[in-house]
C-alpha cells in the first residue's frame, strides 16, 4: 500500500548545510511522524526520489537547503512549481527541479502536489570544493524547528492533500501556487475602505 504523504529528506551529507534534509529526517526518529507518512532520506539519490513520486501518495514534502536570500537558519515552506519542460531532466543528482523533470518524464500520470520545506543554508561549497561535513550552527539551530513544522504541517496534508501550506506562519511560493496554497479571500468590509 502506498503511503499518502512521502517526507523526503534530499542533500549532500558532506557538502555543510547541504545535509539539511538529511539531519531533519535523522531528527525525525526522535520525533515520529504519523505511521501513514512515508519518511525517507534520498540524499543525493534522484533517481529514487523520482520513482517515489511516481509511486501514487498524494502529496510530497522534500526538506532541503535552498538558497532564498534571508538569514542562514530560516525556514520557508514553498509550493514547487510544476515542470514546464524548461529544465532538462537528470538521473544523476539531487537538484529537486530536475528530479521533478525527471519524475515527469518517466510518468504516464501528474506529480503529486511538491512543497519543499527550505532552510537557508549557511556554508555551501561552490563547484569543486573539498568536502566540508557538519552543519553550519545556525541551520543545526533550525533542525528541530523544521520537525516541528513538519509536525503541524503533516496532520493537515492527511486531512486534505490540497489544504493551504501555512504551517510557518507564511508561505512563499516559487512558481505559480497550487490553488490550495492561496489565502481565502474574504469580502472588504466598510472598514477596510
Amino acid at each position: 500500500m502506498t503511503a499518502p504523504l512521502l517526507v523526503a529528506g534530499v542533500g549532500n551529507i558532506f557538502l555543510a548545510d547541504d545535509a539539511f534534509g538529511p539531519e531533519v529526517i535523522r531528527a525525525l526518529e526522535q520525533r515520529p511522524l504519523p505511521t501513514q507518512v512515508r519518511v525517507r532520506d534520498y540524499g543525493i539519490r534522484g533517481l529514487d526520489l523520482a520513482y517515489d513520486l511516481l509511486g501514487g501518495c498524494a502529496t510530497a514534502v522534500l526538506v532541503d537547503a535552498a538558497r532564498r536570500g534571508q538569514r542562514p537558519g530560516t525556514l520557508s515552506l514553498i509550493e514547487a512549481e510544476p515542470p514546464d519542460g524548461t529544465v532538462p531532466p537528470e538521473a544523476h543528482g539531487m537538484d529537486p527541479a530536475k528530479v521533478l523533470a525527471l519524475a515527469t518524464h518517466l510518468g504516464e500520470e501528474p506529480l503529486p502536489r511538491v512543497l519543499v520545506l527550505a532552510c537557508e543554508p549557511e556554508v555551501l561549497p561552490a563547484g569543486d570544493e573539498d568536502i566540508l561535513p557538519g552543519l553550519s550552527a545556525a541551520v543545526r539551530a533550525a533542525v528541530a524547528p523544521a520537525v516541528t513544522a513538519l509536525h503541524a504541517l503533516v496532520p493537515l496534508l492527511l486531512a486534505d492533500p490540497a489544504a493551504p501550506a501555512a504551517a510557518l506562519g507564511r508561505s512563499m511560493e516559487n512558481g505559480p501556487p497550487h490553488p490550495a496554497a492561496l489565502p481565502a479571500r474574504t469580502p472588504a468590509t466598510a472598514e477596510d475602505r
